[in-house]
């Protein structure tokens, strides 16, 4: 096995495993604790997240890379740039605003660190280290802004309509809750991070022109 196929692997089984381990500290929880009651409601609130969504395009898309590294659909090369671009604002969005407003341990602290540093530490070194080279295009960078656009549609609304335990709407994200904030500074706060998104997608189309490697069209 290559040492790409080797590192794509263990990628996605490592992400993989935070994953899993995250969802069943959430289900393991008792009723009484966390914003949602009823398994259901957890299980969707928990794919709801932005970190979530990530590492599962993260353990997909490696996955797959370490089956086969050549692949060259556009919707694959599309969700291989979301993946990456998605999981490293993941991690500068929660490093820089979010990790102080929880202090964990044990198995949290460890999900914790993989799906929000390990995690993203893994998807871009891999792809500066292995690509796969010449894969992107402005046509392609236009294309994976629709994925986090839409998520950010999603919670909005999402927001709007679920409920915790207390009766008040539920925002995945303190920066986007619109009860605190206003729709005016939560819809610039998700503005902002789109505009991270876009500027870190020409970046990396301008970038991946200048790594070395193999090139596949």
């Amino acid at each position: 096995m290559s040492r790409a196929r080797a590192f794509f692997g263990a990628t996605s089984a490592i992400v993989a495993f935070g994953l899993v381990l995250q969802l069943a500290l959430v289900l393991s929880r008792d009723s009484s604790e966390g914003a949602f009651a009823e398994t259901p409601a957890r299980i969707v609130n928990f794919f709801s997240f932005f970190t979530v969504q990530s590492n599962c395009l993260v353990a997909v898309t490696t996955g797959l890379l370490a089956l086969n590294p050549d692949r060259r659909s556009t919707v694959f090369r599309v969700l291989r740039l979301d993946a990456v671009l998605c999981i490293a604002v993941t991690g500068v969005v929660f490093h820089l605003a979010l990790a102080s407003l929880q202090e964990l341990t044990g198995w949290d602290a460890l999900a914790d660190f993989i799906l929000h540093t390990l995690s993203p530490i893994l998807a871009v070194l891999g792809w500066l280290l292995f690509g796969p080279r010449g894969q992107l295009s402005p046509r392609i960078v236009r294309l994976s802004i629709i994925a986090p656009v839409g998520w950010l549609a999603y919670a909005l609304l999402y927001g709007s309509i679920a409920t915790d335990r207390n009766g008040n709407d539920y925002y995945a994200y303190p920066f986007m809750n619109v009860q605190v904030h206003g729709y005016a500074v939560a819809l610039l706060r998700c503005a902002l991070v789109a505009a991270l998104f876009l500027g870190l997608a020409f970046a990396a189309l301008a970038l991946d022109k200048r790594l070395p490697g193999p090139r596949r069209a």
